[in-house]
């Protein structure tokens, strides 16, 4: 009768752990590609997302007019399709005018930004104690400082501010994610050896 090696639990979840730590790494090098993309074109990137988020509006304009025909009683059917017709014209006014899309999106930007500062100061306090969880810290502190620029020059940088800003979240979060990827990667050499 053999006996098993103390380690031997540890062996299944390995695959896991170093699957998610490449997971980590592939989405930091996509993330950082597309941060230096919309930093070295920034007036491309944000028509791009105003384009993007007139598209997306369009289809959410769709799905609730799509949910209004499966509305239980009159009223819901009638402010469902109330909504869905506010987002299908936000859509439209959104390809239509890009420029002035930019505008209105450079604002809600900030607060997007605000909120996922504060998450990531979360997300860090709970973890501090994990390895590289300090780089959620320092993209707490980045991104709470991308917001108060696009919050204290707004409206006059809307041109250039959504496509550099978005293209810095997304080095800082490639960054961190690559940090979070390579200390998950060595956690599970360690754990098999």
């Amino acid at each position: 009768m053999t006996t098993p090696h103390r380690s031997e639990p540890f062996h299944e979840p390995m695959p896991l752990v170093e699957s998610a730590g490449k997971w980590f790494i592939a989405t930091a090098i996509a993330f950082i590609v597309l941060g230096t993309f919309a930093i070295l074109m920034p007036f491309v990137a944000g028509l791009a997302i105003a384009k993007l988020v007139g598209v997306l509006l369009i289809i959410g304009g769709v799905m609730y007019g799509i949910d209004a025909s499966k509305g239980e009683t009159t009223g819901q059917k009638v402010w469902r399709a109330i909504v869905g017709i506010f987002y299908f014209a936000a859509g439209l006014y959104f390809l239509w005018n890009p420029l002035i899309g930019l505008t209105t999106l450079t604002l809600f930007l900030a607060g997007v930004l605000f909120v996922e500062a504060f998450s990531n100061l979360v997300v860090y306090f709970q973890g501090r104690h994990i390895r590289g969880s300090g780089w959620f810290l320092v993209n707490a502190v980045v991104t709470f400082i991308l917001a108060m620029m696009i919050w204290g020059h707004w409206p006059n940088i809307s041109v250039w501010a959504i496509g550099t800003l978005v293209g810095i979240d997304l080095l800082v979060n490639g960054f961190s994610r690559l940090m979070l990827g390579s200390a998950t990667r060595t956690l599970g050499r360690r754990l098999v050896a």
